[in-house]
């Protein structure tokens, strides 16, 4: 798939037998990575089947979405959104993630936030849009927080906690963060290594330069 972490929505609740049949014939060409008749399945879903309509116009989003008509993606996503009354947490989630694809960083920007403040992929991708921005104090509350949340996100949180500490100067924090985020994803981040071992030059440089400032007395 083209973006792993935005997922279709299985099946749950259907109103009408025939709304679950579409569903599942959907999921079932999801599976085959056949979007274009994933599509047509979706959109059999009627209207009247509030729940299950919903769903199916978040699936065609993302349909869309991997094959690449990043708009039209884009345009069920809203259209999800509005459907639940602005309350779908991944609908807003995968909007923001096709928003900034486009460039459009502010729109993304909102999209994340609306999908809540329980909802960890879009608090870390907060996170990142924060401290590419340079607001590095913001992106690490955003990544700690979304850190203490359960998920795949949790190393690359700790990692990237870790990076905006640093570079707060806070090495000693920043350390600890690296740590957390190779035993998370038992030692296979590389990145975690590779800036763990990087904070701890860092900070065994700091403290040699502080030896090197005391001075030396060559009288008595």
């Amino acid at each position: 798939m083209r973006f792993k972490n935005i997922l279709f929505a299985t099946i749950i609740f259907a109103t009408t037998a025939n709304a679950q049949s579409a569903l599942k014939r959907g999921d079932a060409f999801v599976a085959q990575e056949n979007y274009k008749a994933a599509i047509e399945e979706y959109s059999k879903v009627s209207i009247n089947d509030a729940n299950s309509y919903a769903r199916a116009i978040y699936n065609i989003g993302v349909c869309h979405y991997e094959l690449w008509q990043t708009e039209e993606a884009i345009k069920f996503y809203k259209r999800a959104v509005e459907l639940k009354h602005g309350d779908y947490p991944r609908a807003s989630y995968a909007l923001g993630v096709a928003l900034e694809d486009q460039g459009r960083l502010a729109e993304a920007k909102q999209a994340y936030a609306r999908a809540g403040n329980h909802f960890a992929p879009a608090i870390y991708k907060l996170g990142v849009l924060e401290a590419t921005a340079g607001e590095f104090t913001k992106a690490a509350d955003l990544f700690r927080n979304a850190a203490s949340r359960k998920g795949e996100h949790v190393p690359a949180s700790h990692n990237n906690l870790g990076v905006m500490l640093a570079r707060l100067g806070l090495l000693r924090e920043a350390e600890k963060s690296f740590i957390v985020a190779l035993k998370s994803s038992n030692n296979r981040l590389e990145d975690a290594a590779h800036n763990l071992k990087l904070c701890r030059s860092l900070m065994l440089s700091t403290r040699l330069r502080d030896s090197q400032d005391f001075r030396l007395l060559n009288t008595e």
